[in-house]
């Protein structure tokens, strides 16, 4: 609990085989994945002809698992392709797909799902590319990119998804950022499953991406503006950030704590601390602006306090964080 860590940067750097284990061992994830594909194939395929389904983020299986469960409980033919940029997993997909037998049924690739040109065009996009603030770690620009391996009528699982925000009081991760000695580290959201806190005000959505993306020209710049109504009095040390991401139809996967999916463990939430603690009084508004900026190579957050007092923009121009596109 209570551990500061920085969140993935999984475009920039290849995730290790640990990392991987850990999220394989969600039970709810793939669960809701599993019943996510499997409700999209009974509603949109025939029983005869093969539906095709790109899993993109493929990592070690566990999607393309998900995907054939669904496709023998729903007795509805796939052709699935199992698409990923670390060479390290797509040896693993490899040997799964001979021990596992999946035949033709599994056509492995290893390439960026920016780059790579299809063979046909797929009935359903699936991957897992959120992070703990939802578009973190640029699911967006991700599935932008792979958009065009869609038919007119293909889907995305997931289809939509929405960052939320709370403001909180935590001595303990302030006082954490503080001892890392550096204004740089007030300016870099932390992933941290959070224990010692208080959440001043319900959470409410920041950011909502939705896929495909049917703009002509895809602008994943966000700005928002949030108030919060403090009941009683409290330190303000920053905000913490989730997301709810609804994968087909009525089957959500989330981390904010108003449909927290129980169980679920593959994300902690993130902390966007502040420089200066602010006195909040009781009954009154705490104000706030999130950004989310995007050049060529880079994606970053920038937020900042208006009520009860000002604080400064924090990481202005991604001077301090940012994701590696």
């Amino acid at each position: 609990y209570d551990y500061l860590q920085t969140p993935l940067q999984p475009l920039m750097d290849n995730l290790d085989s640990a990392t991987y284990e850990t999220f394989e061992q969600d039970p709810v994830k793939y669960a809701q994945y599993e019943e996510a594909v499997y409700c999209a194939l009974l509603e949109r395929a025939s029983p005869n002809i093969p539906m095709v389904i790109m899993v993109v983020g493929a990592g070690r299986g566990p999607l393309v698992r998900a995907s054939l469960r669904a496709a023998a409980r729903s007795q509805r033919l796939v052709k699935v392709y199992a698409l990923d940029k670390n060479p390290n997993v797509v040896v693993t997909l490899q040997n799964m797909k001979t021990a596992e037998g999946w035949g033709d049924a599994v056509e492995v690739v290893n390439s960026d799902m920016r780059d790579w040109m299809p063979p046909e065009q797929a009935d359903i996009l699936v991957s897992e590319l959120l992070g703990s603030f939802g578009d973190n770690e640029l699911s967006p620009e991700c599935l932008d990119g792979a958009q065009r391996y869609l038919k007119a009528s293909g889907i995305s699982i997931p289809c939509e998804y929405t960052s939320y925000v709370a403001p909180i009081s935590s001595s303990k991760n302030w006082n954490d950022v503080r001892a890392r000695n550096d204004a740089t580290h007030f300016e870099t959201s932390y992933v941290v499953r959070l224990h010692n806190f208080t959440q001043l005000a319900p959470s409410k959505p920041c950011f909502t991406f939705v896929h495909p993306n049917k703009d002509g020209t895809p602008d994943n710049e966000r700005y928002t503006v949030l108030s919060f109504e403090g009941k009683e009095s409290a330190i303000l040390h920053g905000f913490a950030g989730f997301f709810d991401a609804k994968l087909y139809g009525n089957i959500h996967i989330s981390i904010n704590p108003q449909t927290f999916s129980t169980g679920m463990f593959s994300w902690f939430p993130i902390f966007f601390p502040i420089h200066t603690p602010v006195y909040v009084p009781e009954n009154s508004v705490v104000e706030c602006h999130f950004w989310r900026r995007v050049q060529k190579h880079k994606v970053w957050y920038e937020w900042a306090v208006t009520k009860p007092s000002v604080v400064a923009v924090h990481n202005a121009g991604g001077r301090s964080h940012w994701i590696g596109l």
